[in-house]
């Protein structure tokens, strides 16, 4: 019922051949979006490493110095041995014939992709029994591949321990020919002994004293047996060590071999996990369509089903799981490793939507891995720094623009905050984040009652702040108090208990305290965070000015349609993106961020619009537009293609540019406000002169 048609599967086929580009062809099987039917592939059938280990032992132990043995049982031994080597080429062979068999099945599931991206486009012309069979087999074939996974999984555990054994068996072969180096080594010493007394005999020979010369000729002749003994020992030994090397040469190339074999398993492994976690990405927004569809009110006849499917699909990785569901889900951890929460508890289809994109975080995160490690880059950098202090320079500019590893996160931070704050705290004395702490507990300021009310509402979704009992609250109260004691003028503004939290999640209080100062006095301009957000005010004025000249299209499409972006962007300068982008993008943005400094917010900011510039210029109305850009930043998953648009499309971006047009701006913005107040004065003045105006009073004066 739901097979097409041979020639509207052609025609379908052929229609995709002339869509993909001409580069693609040579991608491989691997390209394919959907899992491999790995069933029909046979298991290869292969002599295990340990038996060749085993036999190798055997014919080793049955060399003998070659003083104890004669020549015929060596030739046999050789001839023994040749054999083997012939059964394992042949044993070779079988298995390059396998692994032709191995591309051919592949290249039919290649087929088989193809049909199945052919049918999804005719779905909405199938029965609901149709597509409730179309769901079991899909469910089917995800089953499969996680069977297929956990097969793969062990392989690669017995190749490890094959490794190992066989890393163990070339040391001992190593020790073995050093042994027998040795020996030969004493007696070449030996032959070059006896060759000296030979030639001592010969003279005292030659001499006058025909007495002494029977015993001296009798003498030199056993010397002589002596040493054509000791040059076939040596002619022996040399054809051992030949062997041996022969042996070692062949158990080197076996261990290669599997070291090979386990790295392309595990590539293999990846890349089928994350395309398991694109076809569970697509599952759920299939099931939500199934579920509630678009054009019918009414509940489907398969309504249950799907809605069971779709609640094991939307469990998360909790100890109490039942043991029976109608679908086995790729379970997703409840938090992320920086301690958000990654599906919530309430909307259901806020769930959903966290769940698909969980799992496309997976699936990039996982093809990225099998790519050239950017830890690897920065062991190597931080190995380097290990008897030198670190320094501003390009290669570490280009490593922290890439990202930091989690591992080195908090050193990093830390070598920034210092890096920028060294002229503060060097002014200070020591114990001056405790004193100023001390100073705050014991004496109330205007600030401490606001900052109380904010602990609770700074990361809800985050474990580290969820509670009044999490420990991050302390934490997090004793910074900020500490810092409204240092800075009256500011005392406490709502956007530092973000910056602080976040600083929080890497660093010690007293570190987050001085990267909060760095933010504050350092980084931003005067004014950001006080009463009147004048540096705020002036920033998204210059953010304007950048994108009419970075992205033009999309600054005269805003414009047209009347859509002020301050309106969206206000919150990502004053926060530096905290809770408008997916965490693992946040934290990269902090990081070049802590660097370089506030520049990096206007490049990631034009970066944001500019990834998803088509999307915006689709829209035609301003309310759909507002709409789009209040949670548009949350579906950008790619961090990769979001760091090369920031410093690779946008470049360039002189900093002298910015404070250039901040400078223009503030003169405006300043008179703005003088003009404001002095329009609010007037007005004050205006209701304490007119009696009528004076009755007038709001409902907050009354309260008053």
């Amino acid at each position: 019922m739901l097979d097409p048609s041979p020639k509207d599967l052609e025609e379908s086929m052929a229609q995709e051949e002339k869509k993909r580009p001409s580069s693609e062809p040579s991608k491989g099987v691997s390209a394919s979006a959907f899992p491999f039917d790995f069933g029909r592939i046979p298991h290869k059938s292969r002599r295990p490493l340990k038996e060749i280990i085993a036999t190798s032992r055997s014919r080793n132990s049955l060399d003998s110095p070659l003083g104890e043995c004669n020549g015929s049982k060596g030739a046999s031994e050789m001839q023994l041995k040749f054999q083997s080597q012939q059964e394992e080429l042949e044993r070779l062979t079988k298995e390059l014939l396998s692994q032709k068999e191995l591309v051919r099945l592949l290249q039919q599931t290649v087929r088989s992709s193809q049909y199945d991206k052919y049918f999804p486009g005719h779905l909405c012309d199938v029965s609901p029994k149709g597509q409730l069979e179309l769901l079991r087999q899909k469910d089917h074939q995800i089953l499969g591949l996680n069977d297929q996974l956990e097969r793969l999984t062990l392989e690669k555990e017995s190749l490890r321990q094959e490794a190992r054994s066989l890393k163990g068996t070339v040391g001992e072969l190593s020790e073995r020919l050093g042994m027998l180096m040795e020996t030969i080594q004493a007696k070449d010493e030996v032959i070059v002994k006896l060759s000296r007394e030979l030639t001592e005999c010969q003279e005292q020979a030659s001499s006058p004293g025909g007495s002494a010369q029977a015993p001296a000729s009798s003498s030199a002749n056993k010397e002589l047996q002596e040493l054509d003994r000791l040059k076939d020992s040596l002619q022996g030994y040399k054809t051992q060590n030949k062997f041996l090397n022969k042996e070692i040469l062949e158990l080197s190339a076996l261990r290669r071999n599997a070291e090979n074999r386990e790295r392309d398993l595990v590539a293999k492994c990846t890349s089928l996990e994350a395309k398991l976690c694109q076809v569970e990405s697509k599952y759920l927004i299939l099931l939500q369509e199934m579920k509630t569809p678009v054009c019918s009110e009414e509940q489907r006849p398969n309504h249950d089903v799907v809605a069971q499917l779709l609640e094991d699909a939307l469990r998360v990785d909790t100890s109490d799981q039942p043991e029976q569901t109608v679908f086995k889900p790729h379970l997703v951890s409840e938090y992320d490793i920086y301690g958000f929460r990654t599906v919530p508890e309430d909307d259901e289809e806020e769930r959903l939507v966290a769940k698909v994109r969980a799992l496309d975080l997976k699936s990039l995160s996982l093809t990225e891995s099998q790519e050239t490690s950017l830890g690897v880059k920065w062991e190597n950098y931080l190995a380097s720094t290990v008897n030198r202090e670190m320094a501003r320079c390009v290669e570490l500019k280009n490593l922290i623009r890439s990202g930091i590893p989690h591992a080195h996160r908090s050193k990093m931070w830390k070598w920034c905050v210092s890096l920028h704050a060294k002229k503060f705290k060097d002014s200070t004395e020591p114990g001056y984040f405790q004193n100023l702490l001390q100073n705050a507990l014991k004496k109330q300021n205007p600030a401490s009652k606001q900052i109380e009310l904010d602990l609770l509402r700074t990361l809800p979704n985050n474990k580290h702040y969820a509670s009044p009992t999490s420990e991050g609250i302390q934490k997090l109260r004793n910074v900020l108090l500490a810092y409204s004691w240092r800075n009256p003028d500011i005392g406490y503004c709502q956007g530092l208990n973000r910056l602080a939290a976040i600083a929080l999640l890497y660093l010690e209080q007293e570190d987050a305290f001085w990267c909060l100062v760095t933010i504050v006095e350092i980084f931003m301009a005067r004014d950001y965070y006080t009463k009147t957000l004048l540096g705020s005010q002036v920033d998204q004025r210059v953010f304007k000015d950048l994108m009419s000249e970075k992205l033009p299209r999309l600054h005269a499409h805003l414009e047209q349609h009347r859509v002020d972006s301050s309106l969206i962007t206000f919150n990502w300068f004053l926060v530096v993106f905290v809770d408008s982008v997916v965490s693992d993008v946040l934290f990269k943005i902090w990081d070049s961020f802590l660097y370089e400094g506030p520049k990096v917010i206007f490049r990631f900011a034009l970066a944001l619009f500019k990834f998803k510039e088509e999307e915006i210029l689709k829209l035609q109305d301003s309310t759909s537009i507002f709409k789009y850009l209040r949670y548009f930043t949350r579906t950008i998953l790619d961090a990769r293609k979001l760091i090369s648009i920031a410093f690779g499309d946008l470049n360039p971006f002189p900093l002298r540019q910015i404070r250039n047009r901040r400078a223009f701006h503030l003169e405006k913005v300043r008179l703005e406000l003088m003009e404001l107040e002095a329009i609010r004065e007037d007005f004050l003045r205006g209701r304490e002169t007119d009696p009528d105006k004076r009755d007038l009073i709001s409902d907050d004066e009354e309260d008053g």
